[in-house]
């Protein structure tokens, strides 16, 4: 858990925050390496040294027993020999072991003269093994740096000299070394963050640009891909990273281009078609009328045949204008702006729809205050229409249907039906052109057959508003719901004209 935790905290941090510590961890651990390096040199070193000492007193020592234990009586002149022989440094310690057992021993001080060998640090000298390669020795009178070989007459001799100064030496060279390292590492985490902070920052250039492109709404209207990356080097890896961002903008908007455009003249062609198919579609339902009503008695299978025509010419008609208002839509042609009581047209329409389904149950769940949009009335009529016309439509007789209005910033309104339901494949692709659901919601008795473009031109309009509209569907409950923006109080009275 504790390395899985490791790992998310990595993940969480920033490319400069990681490479900055990165760079520190290797500074540090150079430094660390050079510091023991060095402090292992110098107690080597050192020590060599002070081992020559011990060595040179260690020999003096052995001969001055020597010339003891012959009796030899010392230069005209000189004093009488000393225990430890002559010119040993302050503090050095000597002993003479027989059968494990110190017999006699001496530690000089600064003054010149000496003092026995306290008993525990004599027992600790006697366990030492014979070794003429001095060895380091913790004593109640400090560190020594110990040497014992073999005397005459089965004696060993021990002499050690104190090894302070060199462990001073040493820590002192630590402590150096520390506060070296400290400021070195502070200088070095500037010195890093301002490097690395500086190296970035044409990467730091891609990733705003890349940014600011993934806001863009691209699904869309014409799309103008301006961003690029300034000046990117080709010779440094960001720099790549920054050509290849450049060079995949540059197809990206050409692709747009071309799809906007390709757009564009099928949203003209569509708008030329349904414009021009208005006319003779006005025509035929006009002769087909014109010959239905003329006193001359036509045979039964004509006069089907006549509102047959009537009917599909109808029909066609209703399709081309709705083809025509979406592609006035897809255009971004404005819509009126105006105060519009979205109560008085839900009373409308519901009364139209009772008319039109009388085999539904229309009900009403408004609010004691007439609710206010700004928008264009006729279109918002025409929402209520195409909700109503599909509750209608794909629902069987009997079914519920309710008409809703919550009043504030947005208006919500709701088109709730009692009805089968839209299966759960279909849900998502409702709002869609030309999309249907004979297999999941009934029709009326009358069958009118649908264009499929209801529910589009219900999302394109409510869209074009600043609104919003979803779908909720379930067997025994589906609910459209149109979210409007609503007039607040301090809203400035909008403008009834087009703009």
């Amino acid at each position: 858990m504790s390395a899985a935790g490791a790992r998310l905290r990595d993940r969480g941090r920033s490319l400069r925050a990681r490479l900055v510590v990165t760079v520190l961890l290797l500074f540090v651990l150079a430094c660390v390496v050079i510091g023991v390096a060095t402090t292992l040199c110098l107690r080597e070193f050192l020590y060599n040294r002070l081992d020559q000492d011990v060595m040179g007193a260690a020999d003096r020592f052995s001969v001055s027993r020597q010339f003891q234990e012959r009796g030899v009586p010392p230069p005209p002149g000189r004093p009488a020999r000393d225990f430890l022989g002559p010119a040993q440094k302050p503090r050095t310690l000597g002993a003479v072991i027989v059968d494990g057992v110190v017999v006699q021993s001496e530690v000089t001080d600064l003054r010149g003269s000496s003092t026995a060998l306290p008993a525990h640090d004599a027992a600790t000298i006697a366990a030492l093994p014979v070794n003429t390669r001095p060895k380091t020795v913790r004593l109640s009178i400090g560190e020594y740096r110990v040497a014992t070989l073999p005397g005459g007459s089965g004696e060993i001799l021990a002499l050690g000299q104190p090894a302070d100064e060199a462990t001073e030496i040493l820590n002192g060279l630590v402590v150096i070394e520390l506060v070296v390292i400290g400021v070195a590492l502070g200088g070095a985490a500037v010195a890093a963050t301002f490097v690395v902070r500086r190296e970035l920052r044409p990467l730091e250039q891609v990733a705003a640009v890349a940014a600011k492109v993934s806001t863009m709404p691209l699904d869309k209207g014409e799309i103008e891909l301006a961003e690029r990356v300034p000046d990117p080097d080709p010779r440094t890896e960001v720099g790549q990273v920054g050509g290849a961002l450049n060079r995949m903008l540059d197809n990206v908007e050409g692709a747009l281009e071309a799809r906007q455009e390709s757009e564009t003249r099928l949203r003209q062609f569509v708008a030329d078609a349904s414009h021009e198919l208005r006319t003779p579609l006005a025509a035929i339902r006009g002769y087909a009328e014109l010959t239905r009503r003329d006193g001359t008695v036509l045979p039964e299978s004509t006069t089907h045949a006549l509102t047959r025509i009537s009917s599909q010419a109808m029909r066609m008609s209703t399709l081309v204008e709705d083809l025509l208002l979406l592609a006035r839509l897809d255009a971004g042609r404005p819509l009126e702006r105006a105060e519009v009581d979205l109560t008085r047209l839900v009373l409308d329409a519901v009364g139209d729809a009772h008319a039109a389904g009388p085999g539904h149950h229309w009900k009403l769940d408004l609010p004691d205050e007439p609710v206010t949009v700004v928008g264009d009335a006729s279109r918002l009529t025409q929402v209520l229409v195409n909700l109503l016309a599909n509750a209608r439509t794909h629902t069987p007789a009997g079914t519920e249907v309710t008409v809703g209005l919550v009043a504030g910033s947005p208006a919500e309104l709701t088109v709730t039906d009692t009805g089968p339901g839209i299966p759960p494949a279909l849900l998502p692709h409702v709002f869609e052109r030309f999309a249907r659901g004979e297999k999941s919601r009934v029709r009326a008795v009358n069958n009118t057959a649908s264009t499929g473009l209801g529910l589009a031109i219900v999302d394109a309009v409510v869209s074009a508003h600043g609104g919003s509209v979803s779908v909720e569907s379930q067997p025994g409950r589906t609910a459209f719901t149109v979210r409007l923006p609503g007039v607040s109080a301090h809203s400035p009275a909008p403008v009834p004209t087009r703009v």
